[in-house]
């Protein structure tokens, strides 16, 4: 993995990560920056859809959106679904395994 040093390079690249404007000692984060891959993120995003809230991505998707409630809950809630199930991606490639999916049999 050497284009990708950590799995936050991957999130970023992939897109899925807010903008970040600072100025000073304020700070405000926006929406998602869409940069890299649209096919990476279209997957990513759909694959957290179709799960369901017994898998550990679905369990996060579904708390988030129980939290956002709103007419774009279940969006914001998909997309950090996403960005979580892209970082068990970058491990599963760097190590050879998927932690995420033995973390039940410990």
């Amino acid at each position: 993995m050497h284009r990708f040093p950590t799995a936050a390079h991957l999130a970023s690249w992939a897109g899925l990560t807010p903008k970040h404007h600072e100025s000073d000692t304020h700070v405000r984060r926006g929406r998602i920056t869409k940069q890299g891959s649209k096919l990476v993120r279209w997957a990513a995003i759909e694959s957290v859809k179709r799960v369901g809230p017994h898998i550990g991505v679905g369990a996060l998707r579904e708390r988030v959106a129980a939290r956002r409630v709103g007419p774009g809950g279940k969006n914001i809630a998909a997309v950090a679904a996403a960005r979580r199930q892209i970082e068990h991606v970058y491990y599963a490639l760097r190590d050879g395994h998927v932690r995420a999916l033995h973390r039940g049999a410990a």
